[in-house]
């Protein structure tokens, strides 16, 4: 189970432990900032200064400035569509668009409104005031011109424009000017004296400066020899177990203070990370059996597949068979002779024995595979030439063309095993080395005693087994690669394996690729 964090000492827990880097690096700090106080003190009242005459020239003396700036410039632009509005209408020309006018009518009230938020002295209020009345006198002339120009009396509307329009624009235009040179001067003043300011100011800050880089400097070594260096060592310490080093020597967990927590800490922490790392690998290693029982699960279902495909196939081809004898003798009835009746018959049974001999493969393989193979062996006596010849014999009617040749007939030794199971374990050998076989191919069954053991032989010349199927060719749904286009269980072989271990014995395999195969099944013999 993953650590828990060690509880902190108690002089730890103490709020004044002098140990403690809280407490030591709050009294750097507090003496830093007193020292830093009492010199931020003296130069406060300055800096006030400062800041007062900075904000006069920036909200004031600077608006100011600018917005005297754009209602000059606006004036002239106004006098100026003035003009061209009564020189078009001399000349006869189509008329500007009153949109100029009203839009620099508008600009200088926008300007004005300005200028009134601002705070201002007294000189500014009363020159301002007097800009405002004239400056409204020479926009009542400036209607009269237009009415005059737009009843076509261009003669009043030009003695208009060239004395009373004239003079109230440059009364108001020399009163404008006189504001904005007060103004400027004012500014220039406030400068000045902020510039003073800020010289005195500077040398104070200055030596502010110096003192605080002396603390920081002080702070700084303090900190990188108690806090920083420490920190780093632990830092080095997390990276290497982020990297899965957990062969690492933890410093500084005998420290009393926040430091030596943190030592402890990541020893913890390493503990827990080699506790984390073999837990991981566990699942891995379960991932890893669950993927391969999912593969032999997905191998088992296509083995199913294939193994429904092969029953049915050889269920199917035998009851053809049955079917269509069966038929031929009922259209034949009358007509057959008994050498043909026979001779259907035969092929009749031929095909119900090879549908039986299926049968009877799959109850023997199920009750074996399913349950304890022990509690289905029956042993006896048994005469093993007997029983070979038996199998042969049932291959014989199975297939009637088959060319099995035996040679076991001069064995007088008694076997003591299941006849049941030795014969279907014999007869699925027998039956791999005919359906592999060209036919007509001779299949050879022998036996021989040798050391109180019988060996049986089946030997084959048909396809042969590949090299890198022969060493999982027992294994239960195994199938050689080259055989996929012959039906087959997969079990037969696997079903031999177990029949020859429940009788103590050993089943071996020798094949050449396109030469055939021999199996050797050796039991042990009765004793006496």
């Amino acid at each position: 189970m993953p650590q828990s964090h060690p509880s902190p000492r108690a002089d730890d827990r103490a709020p004044w432990n002098l140990k403690s880097l809280r407490v030591q690096l709050s009294a750097v700090f507090v003496f830093c900032l007193l020292l830093l106080g009492a010199v931020g003190l003296s130069s406060m009242t300055t800096l006030y200064d400062v800041n007062s005459d900075s904000r006069a020239i920036r909200e004031h003396w600077m608006q100011g400035i600018r917005i005297l700036g754009d209602l000059n410039n606006f004036t002239s632009d106004y006098r100026a569509a003035e003009a061209s509005h009564l020189l078009a209408a001399d000349a006869g020309m189509p008329r500007p668009t009153h949109d100029e006018i009203q839009t620099l009518d508008a600009s200088i009230k926008l300007a004005m409104r300005n200028y009134e938020g601002l705070h201002k002295d007294h000189f500014e209020v009363l020159m301002y005031a007097r800009f405002k009345t004239q400056w409204q006198l020479y926009l009542d002339s400036v209607r009269r011109v237009f009415q005059e120009s737009g009843a076509r009396r261009s003669v009043q509307a030009q003695k208009l424009f060239l004395l009373e329009s004239r003079d109230a624009y440059e009364a108001a235009s020399d009163t404008l000017g006189k504001l904005t040179s007060l103004t400027v001067a004012a500014a220039g003043e406030a400068n000045d004296h902020a510039n003073r300011t800020y010289r005195q100011a500077r040398l104070v800050v200055a030596g502010a400066i110096v003192l605080a880089v002396l603390c920081v400097v002080a702070m700084v070594l303090y900190i990188n020899h108690s806090v920083t260096g420490p920190l780093s060592d632990l830092a080095q310490n997390m990276r290497e177990l982020s990297a899965h080093h957990t062969d690492i020597v933890i410093s500084g967990k005998s420290r009393s203070d926040e430091i030596g927590e943190m030592a402890r800490a990541v020893a913890v922490f390493r503990n827990n990370a080699i506790e984390l790392a073999q837990s991981q690998l566990g699942l891995i290693q379960q991932a890893t059996m669950l993927e391969e029982k999912l593969e032999q699960e997905q191998r088992l279902s296509t083995l199913q597949r294939n193994f429904v495909s092969m029953v049915s196939h050889e269920f199917r081809t035998p009851l053809t068979i049955i079917d269509g004898h069966a038929q031929r003798l009922i259209k034949l009835k009358d007509a057959l002779q008994p050498g043909g009746i026979e001779e259907r018959a035969l092929k009749m049974r031929s095909a119900v024995l090879r549908m039986t001999r299926v049968m009877e493969t799959l109850l023997t393989s199920s009750r074996l595979f399913e349950g304890n193979p022990s509690l289905h062996f029956h042993p006896r006596d048994i005469d093993p030439a007997k029983l070979l010849h038996d199998v042969c014999h049932l291959h014989r009617e199975i297939a009637p063309g088959a060319n099995i040749y035996e040679d076991f007939r001069h064995i007088t030794a008694t076997l003591h095993g299941d006849l049941h199971l030795l014969f279907q374990a014999l007869s699925n050998l027998l039956s791999n080395a005919l359906k592999y076989s060209p036919q007509g191919s001779e299949v050879r069954v022998s036996a021989r005693v040798v050391d109180h053991a019988l060996h049986i032989h089946v030997e084959d010349h048909g396809l042969g087994i590949p090299a890198e199927d022969l060493p999982g060719l027992f294994e239960r749904y195994h199938r050689g690669r080259n055989v996929s286009d012959i039906p087959g269980t997969g079990i037969g072989l696997y079903l031999v394996k177990m029949v020859v271990q429940l009788h103590q014995g050993r089943i071996d395999v020798e094949s050449r690729l396109g030469r055939g195969s021999e199996f050797v099944m050796r039991l042990p013999l009765v004793a006496g």
